[in-house]
């Protein structure tokens, strides 16, 4: 198979990827609070999808460095079944602690997932790297309709309520699993495999990886504080939730639909001012979201502050591909992803009640320093010659 059918293949996967993660957010705070009774527990499952993902970054990167992308992405989609049919016999039988440990698989197939890019990078060309790493996020745009319209759906086609959704999910996964069968990367060498490369400490040091990993974690991380908050916000400023729906439609199509050029723009103007661009659209979602609370002003904010994580994204993945060894991928990667997932994590427990408590606007302003210091640390890398690693120096 070639590099672009193993691509094609891959964003397929992450779009089912996504349609798992959306619709798990969706339904499983109503599940939660259907089978708790407390609302001040509803957000617990989805913190263990979290911390399941956190837990398990590193361990399926040493996983797909020894048994391969194939294996991992498959025993990934494998949990990503067993968590939603844990939590369909949670709902049946009434155990929150069961729904709990259901999104916690459900975490796990996410961190399997979100090596997706990374094996995007590996099947190509160095010089295509960046359109395969787009591409496939591009698949997410798959996710974004089939997520939120699958929970409406299956809602209620089944009782207990959302027991129809859950088992759609196992039915996506699945599909991931017998697509992830199909692909064709070749494996690394046994003696890579056996050697372990530098020390991570070294590799994080050098100032490629520290902006490359500032522009993933960062942007994600303000990316999710706001997004997480916005339909609290815009209901304590009492617009209706189809508004608040719309506006989360179109973040995710922000997020999503610049996939299909953003690997284009990087090779053509250069990771440095991509990164400088999708610092800058942050910060104009920022300004935007501070001057005012009416559903222009919401939808406007969030459409910019998902084309800025695209580019900050996509572009410190890229970026990040160029820093390491081929032998030191695994703990790379997985490191990557673990401060990101631990990232999400924090904001996505703090947004809520940040909104509740200290406000919409303030919790922009809050979010700005990440953003600023993210664009600052690109300029500097810019301005010192934006040498990259063992991979060389990106023109």
């Amino acid at each position: 198979m070639t590099g672009k059918g193993n691509v094609a293949l891959l964003a397929a996967c992450q779009g089912l990827l996504l349609t798992n993660g959306v619709t798990v957010v969706a339904v499983t705070g109503l599940a939660a609070l259907a089978l708790a009774g407390d609302a001040r527990l509803a957000t617990v499952p989805l913190t263990s999808y979290v911390i399941g993902g956190a837990l398990t970054s590193l361990p399926a990167a040493f996983f797909m460095k020894r048994f391969g992308r194939r294996a991992g992405f498959m025993l990934g989609a494998l949990l990503g079944m067993i968590g939603p049919l844990l939590a369909a016999q949670a709902l049946i039988s009434g155990s929150f602690a069961l729904l709990c440990l259901g999104t916690a698989f459900s975490g796990a197939y996410n961190a399997f997932g979100q090596q997706y890019r990374f094996a995007a990078a590996d099947a190509v060309e160095p010089n295509w790297k960046s359109r395969a790493i787009s591409l496939t996020l591009a698949g997410g745009i798959l996710g974004g309709i089939i997520g939120p319209e699958s929970g409406k759906l299956t809602r209620d086609l089944l009782q207990p309520a959302f027991l129809a959704s859950y088992l759609t999910l196992a039915g996506f996964a699945f599909f991931a699993l017998l697509i992830s069968s199909r692909l064709a990367i070749p494996p690394l060498a046994a003696s890579q495999q056996q050697v372990g490369g530098r020390p991570l400490g070294e590799i994080l040091r050098q100032p490629a990886t520290v902006v490359a990993v500032l522009a993933a974690a960062c942007g994600y991380g303000v990316m999710n504080l706001l997004m997480t908050a916005t339909p609290l916000a815009m209901d304590l400023c009492s617009h209706p939730f189809n508004d608040a729906a719309f506006v989360i439609e179109w973040h995710v199509i922000g997020m999503f639909a610049p996939s299909f050029f953003t690997g284009h723009l990087l090779k053509r103007f250069g990771i440095p001012r991509m990164l400088l661009v999708g610092a800058g659209l942050m910060l104009a979602c920022i300004a935007i979201a501070i001057a005012g609370n009416s559903v222009l002003h919401f939808w406007a904010a969030l459409l910019l502050l998902g084309v800025g994580w695209n580019f900050l994204f996509i572009g410190g993945t890229t970026l990040l591909t160029e820093t390491y060894r081929p032998e030191e991928r695994a703990k790379v990667q997985g490191s990557n992803d673990f401060i990101i997932f631990s990232i999400q994590g924090i904001t996505s427990l703090s947004s809520g009640l940040l909104v509740n408590s200290q406000g919409w606007e303030t919790l922009n302003w809050l979010a700005l320093p990440g953003v600023l210091v993210t664009a600052i640390a690109t300029a500097l890398w810019m301005v010192k010659g934006r040498q990259t690693g063992p991979s060389g120096p990106h023109a």
